[in-house]
């Protein structure tokens, strides 16, 4: 199955954190599943690094380049037909990096790995709990 991560999935699996939820968990380490990652995802943790929101253990590049090799992640560009779906996604959530995961869930026909249950709130499929 493709999955789309959410960047705070990604982050928290990455780190082995105990706020990964343990379905999250066993989906992500299912060699089975096609783990996608969004250019947002990349795009927002530099900014986050950059804005000090974000402490790396490693540099910035050094640590995206790991995580995306350790994990075989498959870059999911930001086409603009996915920006297209963005003028008609409802202002359910904010955060312009959601968005554009949520247009690319939507087009790509892809579930989203993340905890942020306002995903609920448009046609996409959350898997957490």
């Amino acid at each position: 199955m493709r999955l789309l991560l959410d960047t705070q999935a990604l982050l928290w699996f990455d780190e082995g954190s105990s706020r990964l939820s343990h379905r999250a968990k066993a989906l992500l380490e299912d060699p089975m599943n096609d783990l996608l990652l969004s250019a947002a995802s990349y795009w927002e943790i530099a900014i986050k690094v950059s804005t000090k929101k974000l402490v790396l253990a490693t540099p910035f590049h050094e640590f995206i380049t790991r995580v995306i090799a350790d994990n075989s992640l498959t870059i999911l560009p930001i086409e603009v037909v996915h920006c297209a779906e963005l003028i008609s996604l409802p202002f359910h959530h904010r955060d312009p990096f959601d968005r554009v995961m949520i247009a690319q869930s939507i087009i790509e026909r892809v579930p989203v790995v993340t905890s942020d249950d306002q995903f609920e709130k448009y046609p996409v499929t959350r898997l957490w709990d």
